[in-house]
């Protein structure tokens, strides 16, 4: 009988490509594949790191075959990588449900193994100024169904919370925050790492009128963090 193969948890640059450690790139060239949120977007990093690697694809909506084929590779001794498209995965991504299946398939017998890097929400509140002694990773918010419960729970919380939001709807996010919380100190990091990563401090209202008044500045990946 094969010995379980291993799965490895890579975390991956969030926008500058050099944010990537010793051991990750290791690792990357030595598993037998790489499980991708996206192949495309991997492979430019494989390219840049000249890493010849086999990759597949897995993320959300993969298919319980899919599935079936990773648990298959690690029955056969492959060792596998898993990375998302950016920043370390399982953290608010969908690479969580493989991680879980895997446990539940081998048990204690399940090698999974973390290669520590790059995450944005880490990143943003180190940067931040804010205490990061105690607080609450809300991942996205929900679109529509429970979005309003959730800033509710923000306006009464002790605690710092933290959460990720889109070109789409940070606006809308911070009209709300206008509403449930308009007293708190907000810092939101937008682009981080990448060529026009910023931090911006405020009040709701203030941080509204900025992004308002510099509408280019609306566009990209933000990280929210919220100080009661």
């Amino acid at each position: 009988m094969n010995e379980l193969g291993t799965l490895y948890i890579v975390a991956t640059p969030i926008g500058n490509m050099e944010d990537i450690t010793l051991r990750a790139l290791r690792t990357l060239k030595e598993v037998d594949y790489i499980l991708c949120e996206d192949t495309r977007t991997t492979q430019n990093l494989l390219n840049k790191y000249n890493i010849k690697t086999k990759t597949m694809s897995y993320h959300a909506h993969s298919s319980e075959n899919k599935e079936a084929v990773v648990i298959n590779l690690l029955r056969g001794g492959k060792n596998l990588a898993l990375v998302s498209d950016a920043g370390t995965p399982c953290i608010s991504d969908p690479g969580v449900l493989l991680v879980a299946n895997v446990r539940k398939e081998f048990g204690a017998e399940a090698k999974i193994f973390p290669i520590p890097g790059p995450s944005a929400l880490i990143s943003a509140l180190s940067a931040s100024g804010i205490s990061s002694a105690g607080f609450v990773f809300l991942g996205f918010l929900p679109h529509k169904k429970g979005r309003l419960t959730l800033f509710k729970e923000i306006a009464n919380s002790e605690r710092v919370m933290v959460f990720y939001e889109s070109t789409h709807r940070i606006l809308k996010t911070l009209a709300s925050l206008i509403e449930y919380a308009p007293k708190f100190k907000i810092v939101i990091g937008r682009e981080i790492t990448k060529q026009f990563e910023e931090f911006v401090e405020g009040t709701p209202e203030e941080i509204l009128e900025y992004f308002t008044k510099n509408p280019d500045k609306q566009r990209g990946e933000f990280v929210v963090i919220v100080e009661p």
